[in-house]
């Protein structure tokens, strides 16, 4: 569940950012690139604390293989990195995670350990059917960017 962070100052919301914002992000995909720029800069600045899954690094490496050269994909993956702190999950989230069987996708499980690590309000992301069962209530990157805007 959520904190309230509204009545504490936006500077305490944490957010993880699926890969499918991070991929749309760094390939500055026609249709989501507004809002995904919009989510990075809000993380870079002081009001959101923006965390990405640790297997989120090498899924992006692999997946910009064919559009980008290896000394880009790193370099990519580095000023990412600068933005959003890398979170990790323990052995038993991960154990819990490959048992869970009300998640469809196990990556889609592991993104939810993950932000349950880091004590994340929200996971933006693209894909809000995936995480229906999650703990950690998923949003787009335009409700993120919108309730920014709303509340800052």
């Amino acid at each position: 569940m959520a904190r309230n962070w509204q009545r504490q100052g936006m500077k305490n919301m944490i957010v993880l950012i699926d890969t499918n914002v991070a991929l749309d992000f760094l390939a500055m995909r026609q249709l989501y690139y507004e809002d995904t720029r919009d989510v990075i800069r809000i993380c870079a600045g002081d009001k959101a604390k923006g965390y990405i899954a640790f297997h989120s690094v090498p899924n992006i490496f692999d997946i910009l293989r064919k559009s980008h050269s290896e000394n880009d994909r790193r370099a990519m993956l580095k000023k990412l990195c600068c933005v959003l702190q890398v979170a990790a999950a323990s052995h038993e989230r991960v154990c819990d995670a490959i048992e869970q069987a009300d998640f469809a996708d196990l990556e889609d499980c592991l993104q939810e350990k993950c932000a349950k690590e880091v004590s994340a309000d929200y996971i933006v992301t693209r894909n809000l059917e995936d995480f229906k069962n999650s703990q950690i209530k998923a949003i787009s990157p335009r409700e993120f960017v919108e309730m920014v805007k709303n509340c800052g």
